[in-house]
């Protein structure tokens, strides 16, 4: 191989592959600029339904629709060169039928270049995984806390605790099994998350699980503190912009109220300057 030979993204498959490996770095992504940032940095970027809260204001992801994932996904996509870009798929969208699923999948992947999809539930959702798997739809699944499912939780509650483990280790093996190549295990006590993860062979990929599991991911808002509306327990915040993004907008009305802003760096003269198009 050329020893210039440009690093490409890597495919559902590599990312399976390194099951039990150097640990997979993941974060959600809604808009070109955040992509271009995490670029290469990231195994993959999910285009989480996230954004209906993170960016729409939205009081859950339930009100998340396939436009709003196509939008989002177009914009990613155009941000990522070295890095898988995975969309979710939005509440209503796949849980009436495997058919269904794959009508919405195949949209999802075609208007957006998504590499896979991923979809909310278990063993529940093991023939619907099945199905599209079969069609040629990569799925990673989510099981534990799965945020479409708040209304029957109650709430955003940790999953598996006490005698609702075995259960939540049925939904890891049934996803595994009808060939999902990663599932994601949110709020799930950290015992248990290493258990799954030494059980199944896929990669399980944490966000409040485990440092024991194959990858983490986490909401880019959170962990860059440009989200602030409340903070879980699971996210580690590295920088506080939405605390400096807020001083800097006051600095700036600070300045135009002052007439300080724009000074005269930052306007123009009513002669262009000698041989210069200004």
């Amino acid at each position: 191989m050329s020893a210039t030979a440009k690093k490409t993204a890597p495919l559902p498959d590599d990312i399976k592959a390194r099951k039990g490996g150097a640990p997979l770095v993941s974060l959600t992504a809604y808009t070109t600029p955040m992509a271009q940032m995490m670029d290469g940095i990231c195994d993959f970027a999910l285009v989480g339904d996230s954004v209906g809260m993170v960016l729409h204001g939205l009081p859950s992801t339930l009100g998340v629709t396939m436009e709003m994932m196509i939008l989002h996904g177009k914009a990613v996509a155009r941000g990522l060169k070295q890095t898988m870009m995975v969309v979710d798929m939005p509440f209503g969208s796949y849980e009436e039928s495997p058919a269904l699923a794959f009508r919405n999948a195949a949209r999802l992947m075609s208007e957006t270049g998504a590499a896979a999809v991923k979809l909310e539930g278990g063993v529940h959702m093991a023939d619907t995984i099945a199905f599209l798997v079969k069609r040629g739809v990569p799925v990673m699944a989510h099981i534990g806390l799965t945020p479409q499912s708040i209304n029957t939780l109650g709430g955003y509650k940790v999953q598996g605790r006490g005698a609702a483990a075995q259960s939540l280790m049925a939904d890891a093996k049934a996803v595994a099994e009808a060939g999902a190549f990663s599932v994601v295990l949110e709020k799930v006590p950290a015992a248990l998350a290493d258990e799954i993860t030494a059980e199944i062979a896929i990669p399980t990929i944490g966000i409040g699980a485990s440092a024991g599991c194959d990858g983490q991911i986490l909401v880019v808002d959170d962990m860059l503190g440009l989200f602030t509306a409340f903070k879980p327990k699971f996210v580690k915040r590295y920088a506080n912009l939405g605390t400096d993004g807020r001083a800097a907008i006051q600095a700036y009305a600070d300045d135009v109220r002052a007439r300080s802003f724009p000074a005269a760096e930052h306007i123009f003269a009513s002669d262009a300057p000698t041989g210069a198009a200004k």
